[in-house]
């Protein structure tokens, strides 16, 4: 039976302008550049004044006052309903990253950045070492097939049976078991050693034997063949009574397999290209007072498109007589519309960051002037929400995807924050703290007798943290550290 029903809902709805502003906002400064680029090819009607109007005179578009151009972060979330030319023409919109957001006056091209190198693919590798062995067609189609069902790790974890059932469907290849095997093989040969096993034994079997048969080689082969259980559950004394070995003979052996790769396809390149790690601020200190610059390398100076402006305002006043120019007046008012916006949120976005960060480094001060752990305070997103007058959100998209560099180093936002431990005195420490003690203490720990988690627990109470022992494997798993049995050494 049909009913109908009233119903009062409240619901939050965000403008295009607020969604484009969030985007903006998780976007790293790598990728910013990118960002923008799509946006200038996507609308004609914002400009890159660094590629345009190269021969304007100077006094065409005036460097702007930082201070004579502000920006509210609630002004982007306005709604543009009413559209006025003039408002477009009385402002270049010139975006001036350089003098409008630094908060120090250093060269941005004297600063060191420290990127990671964008390496080639782990699988090109491969392929490329496929190309050179002299192979039939079909072989060479099976070792492409080998090579693109490998996974992250470099291991071909999927049954020979489904490699055949693919080559049939996709390729109407019709290969037998032998002819997979083979063609593993050629693979097994390249370089990183190790790749294309089918398992951690084949792994490190394959890697042994590329190696100079030795003595401490066959020991060791014989070890992972044979023996692979005790030796990773570092079952030592059984090792040395079925190997009858000593300890001294047996160190030699676990070291030579210690040394070997359990992940191939990490030890060569990476298995998609990483994007650079820029730092989006950089912090200084200047005899114990910390400067703030926002790395604005990526963001160019934007405007509205001055010939889209007067060409809106020709086809206003003609649409007025001819009314089949509106959906020409409409689409230019869009595109003028968009740009507009597209710079406020790069503007909000600027601002936001400079905001959140500069929260974040009065609040650890004393951290970003020493560079040591114990002295990172207790913090969470809503203290920071909170100084700014933001929502938890906006400075998780901020921690989560932002790098600061220090003369300490360059890490990632997030990584400053942390929850509160009690100390017996009733003061409150990170947890950061906890751990940076944890890994001194299983640092310098006896390798041949490594400290339990109980024991852990002991000597963090004696030092006046008390924590519970399922805190401390919390802490030591946290930091992937193994429990004291797969730390023994000999």
């Amino acid at each position: 039976m049909l009913r109908q029903n009233l119903q009062q809902k409240l619901l939050q709805k965000l403008s295009p302008q607020q969604i484009q502003f969030i985007k903006l906002l998780q976007v790293p400064t790598v990728s910013l550049d990118t960002r923008i680029k799509e946006e200038l090819e996507e609308n004609p009607a914002l400009e890159d004044l660094s590629l345009t109007n190269m021969n304007e005179p100077a006094e065409e578009y005036p460097d702007k006052d930082p201070d004579e151009d502000t920006f509210n972060a609630e002004e982007s979330h306005e709604e543009f309903d009413e559209f006025n030319v003039d408002d477009y023409l009385q402002d270049d919109n010139v975006n001036d990253y350089g003098s409008k957001y630094e908060q120090n006056g250093d060269d941005e091209d004297e600063r060191k950045e420290i990127p990671i190198a964008i390496q080639s693919s782990f699988f090109e590798s491969l392929q490329t070492q496929l190309d050179l062995v002299p192979l039939s067609d079909k072989d060479f189609r099976i070792g492409q097939q080998l090579i693109g069902s490998l996974d992250d790790d470099g291991y071909l974890r999927r049954p020979i049976t489904s490699l055949i059932d693919d080559l049939a469907f996709s390729q109407n290849i019709s290969a037998e078991e032998e002819d997979i095997e083979e063609m593993l093989k050629v693979i097994q040969s390249f370089d990183p050693a190790g790749v294309a096993a089918r398992d951690l034994q084949e792994c490190l079997l394959i890697q042994l034997r590329k190696k100079e048969s030795t003595p401490v080689i066959v020991k060791a082969i014989n070890v992972v063949e044979h023996y692979l259980e005790e030796f990773t559950k570092k079952h030592y004394d059984k090792l040395e009574k079925h190997l009858n070995m000593n300890s001294d003979e047996l160190k030699e052996v676990v070291h030579e397999i210690l040394k070997l790769n359990p992940k191939p396809g990490d030890s060569n390149a990476v298995t998609t290209k990483q994007l650079q790690v820029i730092p989006d601020f950089h912090i200084a200190n200047n005899d114990g007072v910390l400067f703030l610059t926002l790395n604005s390398k990526n963001a160019p100076e934007l405007r509205v498109s001055r010939s889209y402006q007067e060409m809106f305002e020709h086809y206003d006043k003609t649409a007025q007589k001819d009314k089949k120019l509106k959906e020409a007046v409409q689409f230019v008012k869009q595109k003028l519309d968009s740009a507009k916006w597209f710079i406020d949120a790069i503007k909000q976005r600027q601002q936001t960051l400079l905001k959140t960060m500069n929260a974040i480094m009065n609040y650890q001060y004393e951290y970003f002037l020493t560079g040591d752990d114990k002295n990172l305070r207790p913090m969470i997103l809503k203290d920071i929400a909170d100084r700014i007058g933001m929502d938890i959100s906006t400075v998780s998209r901020v921690a989560n995807s932002k790098y600061v560099q220090t003369e300490f180093g360059t890490f990632l936002l997030k990584s400053f924050f942390s929850e509160a431990i009690q100390m017996e005195g009733g003061e409150e420490v990170s947890n950061k703290e906890v751990k940076k003690i944890l890994e001194e203490c299983i640092g310098n720990e006896d390798k041949r007798r490594p400290l339990a988690d109980e024991k852990l627990t002991e000597i963090l109470k004696e030092k006046g943290y008390n924590i519970a022992r399922r805190t401390v494997a919390k802490y030591r798993e946290a930091m992937n550290i193994p429990v004291a049995r797969l730390r023994k050494e000999l």
